[in-house]
Order: C-alpha cells, then sequence, then structure tokens
C-alpha cells in the first residue's frame, strides 16, 4: 500500500452468473480523506462497498483495506471497518442502550470498553437522551446519527456510509455531514455514497460509477473541468414557446451538452465562438447569462448523457 493511502483498489470486479455488478474497478483513497460515490441506481456503488467491508468476495482484482486483504475471508477488514448500511440499523422496538449493547456484543467489546466508547460517541454526536428512549420515538435525523455511533462503536479506522442521509431533512442533512468532517478531522477515513449533489461537493475526492464501471474520479472542481473544457449558458426563454427554439439549438456546431434545469436550460458548448454563434440566433425574447458547471451537470452529461 503505497504513501498515506489507507485504501488501494486494482482491478476490482464481481459477478453474479452472466451479471457483472462491478466490472474492474481501481482506485486509491487517502488517510483522513472523504471520498465519495456517486453514480445512478444500479451502477455498483453498494455493491462495491459490500466488497471492501469484507461482506462480498471478489470475483477477480485486489484490495489493501488498511493493509489487509481477504486472504482470511475478510475477518480482519471488518474488525477495523465501520459500515451504516442504506437501510436504518438499529431496532425500532429496541431502546437507544439495547440498540447499542447489542451492537457491542456483535463486535465481542469488553463491557468497560464499550461504555467509554458510547460516552465519547454520544460527546461527539451531542446526543442528550436517556439510554431508555425508545428508537421508535427519535426523529430521523438523530437515528441516523445513532446508526452511525453503533457503526462507530469498536473504533474503526475506515467507515462506510451507504447514502447515510436519504430521506432525513435539509437541517440533518447539513448536522449528519458536519459530523462527517469532524471525524475526518480525528483521523478517520469516510467512504460515502450519495445521490445529493451539494453533499458530494463536500467530498474530497468523487468516484463516478455507471454500470458497475468507474467512468471519472476527481475533486468536485476537478470533474468539472475535465467534463466540460468550454463555456457553459443558463438560458431563460421567460415564456415565449421554447420547443422549437430548444431542437434548433440541438443542431447547433460545437454545442456539447443541453439540459433543462427547472424552468430554465443549460448550454454548453466546445468554445466561446461556437456558444456565441448558438446564442445569436435565440429569440430576442430569451436571455442567456454565462455560468460555471455544477456536479449536477457533469453527472447529467457523463451518466445521463451516455446513457441516451
Amino acid at each position: 500500500m503505497s504513501g498515506a493511502c489507507i485504501l488501494e483498489v486494482k482491478g476490482l470486479s464481481i459477478k453474479f452468473g452472466d451479471f457483472t455488478a462491478v466490472d474492474n474497478v481501481s482506485f486509491c483513497v487517502d488517510r483522513g480523506e472523504i471520498f465519495g460515490f456517486l453514480g445512478a441506481n444500479g451502477a455498483g456503488k453498494t455493491t462495491t462497498i459490500r466488497m471492501l467491508c469484507g461482506l462480498l468476495a471478489p470475483t477477480s482484482g485486489s484490495a489493501l483495506v488498511g493493509g489487509l486483504g481477504f486472504e482470511d475471508g475478510g475477518l480482519g477488514i471488518k474488525k477495523i471497518v465501520g459500515y451504516m448500511s442504506q437501510k436504518f440499523t438499529l431496532y425500532n422496538d429496541l431502546t437507544v442502550g439495547e440498540n447499542l449493547d447489542f451492537a457491542a456484543g456483535l463486535r465481542k467489546l469488553e463491557p468497560a470498553y464499550a461504555k467509554k466508547r458510547r460516552k465519547e460517541l454520544f460527546e461527539l454526536i451531542a446526543f442528550n437522551k436517556p439510554l431508555s428512549s425508545m428508537v421508535s420515538s427519535l426523529p430521523g435525523g438523530i437515528k441516523q446519527e445513532l446508526a452511525l455511533a453503533a457503526a462507530m462503536l469498536h473504533d474503526p479506522e475506515i467507515i462506510f456510509l451507504d447514502e447515510p442521509t436519504s430521506g432525513v431533512a435539509p437541517a440533518s442533512r447539513a448536522r449528519f455531514w458536519a459530523l462527517i468532517r469532524r471525524i475526518t478531522g480525528l483521523g478517520k477515513t469516510v467512504i460515502v455514497t450519495t445521490h445529493y449533489m451539494d453533499e458530494a461537493e463536500q467530498c474530497g475526492r468523487i468516484a463516478l460509477m455507471r454500470a458497475g464501471r468507474l467512468i471519472a474520479l476527481g475533486s468536485p472542481e476537478e470533474l468539472k473541468k475535465s467534463a466540460f473544457s468550454g463555456p457553459m449558458a443558463e438560458l431563460d426563454f421567460k415564456g415565449t414557446e421554447a420547443a422549437s427554439f430548444i431542437s434548433g439549438l440541438e443542431k447547433a456546431r460545437g454545442l456539447l451538452e443541453l439540459s433543462p434545469h427547472g424552468m430554465r436550460w443549460h448550454a454548453a458548448f466546445k468554445d466561446k465562438a461556437a456558444m456565441d454563434a448558438a446564442l445569436a440566433a435565440l429569440p430576442a425574447s430569451a436571455s442567456a447569462a454565462l455560468i460555471r458547471p455544477s456536479l449536477e451537470d457533469v453527472f447529467i452529461r457523463l451518466v445521463e448523457g451516455a446513457e441516451r
């Protein structure tokens, strides 16, 4: 394992019968990094994470997770990683204390150590409710924070979070991401999948997946620059019937991508000359403003555009 790299993946693949769920994926994650996976449902994000947690055996390829491989069936890896799955991982019909005792029992933690870790994690997530509280009575955001605490009870080096904020309120999502930053500040490494573009912007680097393959890798800014080498404009037709103008614009020379964003359209061009020529043909009632691409634009171009 090289340098500060705590997770090194080379040619990792897994097949289920004739179906290849993850296809020849390679990447490296640095210690203390927030590393994001972005992709549509079925892209292979969760399957990749489950392999790296030692829960699935790869068909081919290799991975070193904290310096450990799959030679022992992933037993060593399971001791140094924490995993929070897509589905809520605590039991609603148990109390907070019972859930954490159960998690400690699964990890075979000594009671005194588990109690110490519970106190540390409660301080980390600012949890101040009684241990006797039923999990079913807690708000969704607090439940997710408790699930994170349960995944970190054994003090793992690497924490895998699979869509941890799915279905929670925006304020709770912001609070959870503040926790993620606090965790990496403690020297932990976090690998997270998300469908929210504003969350993906907070990752140090992002692996963009499509159909089991890694199609782009880099920081949010690097992905934007590689996907859009030329300028982008936001078009507003101001209530004018846009369909006829859009069909004409789609044929413009040097147009790289054209996609709707609410009531407006984003148009990416090969260069400024191509943009100026295309915009000159728009109706007088339309307006255009030069904008910077977003991660959503990157996703539309590299994932949805390829599928189209």
